[in-house]
């Protein structure tokens, strides 16, 4: 009855479940099996690895039966390898060097002076400031190594809590119990119309006097969207879009064809065939900050950045 229990127990696993136990049981004696391959001698190979004959005896034909199929000839003190025995080493010898590599790789990326920090930003952030921001962290580490996501927030956040990133500067700057934020600066957002709009002489606006234009937008599930459609609620009214787009430039060449009219932070360098007015009310700004998981620990490098970044408090944003 026991056996049977242990047969449907194991029948009901997972094939996810089903590779872990074998990997359970299989991983710990891959170097003792590689190392006795390598000397065909039990004894030499224990003292290479610095454990008793007899504990690696023993590991060996726990192997063997675990496997149900014998690994190796014994011939008195000296062993070699059965057809079965020389499959398996070949795969047992890649499987040892992926290890070694991905454990490579990993110390790699904790160095301190030369690890890597994955680090997220929001497109509109592409142009000058993240340049900016690992121009100046490299003054002093200059062979930390970047794997750069340019996205809108959400995204960026979904990446974060996957553990795909380390850090992402993002707006608006989220709530969120698993995440840590920390404000870094505020960009004004200007409403960009064409350059021969009725309100084009214009250099200040309320936003209210814009709500009969037509606009054009990010797409839903974008910070700043949703920054345009509460400005644009504060104001009374609801935007009326022609257009949702991805990318902030879009829409400001979009309205420089007269599509429509748009609420966008300032352009690195001027774009010809529109005019940027300021927003006199409601106060049009776009909080931006820094977001890590709550808990996460950071390798030097990762932190490094992070210290950098945190330094930089109201002086995020470059003065165009």
């Amino acid at each position: 009855m026991v056996h049977q229990h242990s047969s449907q127990r194991c029948l009901s696993m997972s094939r996810y479940e089903e590779d872990i136990a074998v990997t359970s049981l299989l991983a710990p004696r891959l170097t003792y099996f590689v190392t006795v391959a390598r000397h065909e001698h039990v004894t030499r190979a224990a003292h290479e690895l610095g454990i008793p004959q007899s504990t690696l005896s023993r590991a060996i034909v726990r192997l063997e039966q675990d496997l149900g199929v014998a690994l190796f000839a014994r011939i008195g003190r000296t062993v070699s390898l059965t057809t079965a025995g020389r499959t398996f080493l070949a795969s047992a010898e890649r499987a040892l060097g992926e290890i070694a590599r991905a454990a490579d790789s990993v110390q790699q990326d904790a160095d301190p002076a030369s690890g890597k920090v994955a680090f997220g930003f929001l497109h509109t952030m592409g142009s000058e400031t993240v340049p900016g921001l690992i121009r100046g962290f490299r003054v002093d580490h200059p062979n930390v190594r970047f794997s750069l996501v340019q996205n809108y927030g959400e995204a960026m956040l979904e990446r974060l809590r996957a553990g795909e990133l380390d850090l992402c500067l993002t707006s608006p700057v989220p709530d969120a119990p698993d995440l840590v934020t920390r404000r870094l600066d505020e960009q004004r957002l200007r409403l960009v119309v064409p350059d021969d709009h009725r309100l084009a002489g214009r250099k200040r606006i309320r936003l209210a006097e814009a709500a009969d234009e037509t606009f054009v937008t990010l797409e839903p599930g974008y910070g700043l969207r949703r920054i345009t459609d509460d400005l644009c609620a504060e104001a009374g009214f609801t935007p009326r879009v022609a257009f949702e787009g991805e990318e902030a430039e879009t829409l400001r060449g979009l309205v420089a064809a007269g599509l429509g009219v748009a609420l966008l932070p300032p352009p690195a360098v001027a774009r010809p065939g529109v005019v940027e007015l300021t927003v006199t009310a409601p106060r049009a700004v776009r909080e931006i900050g820094v977001a890590w998981l709550d808990g996460h620990p950071d390798t030097p490098p990762v932190a490094a950045f992070k210290r950098f970044l945190l330094s930089r408090r109201g002086r995020l944003i470059p003065e165009l």
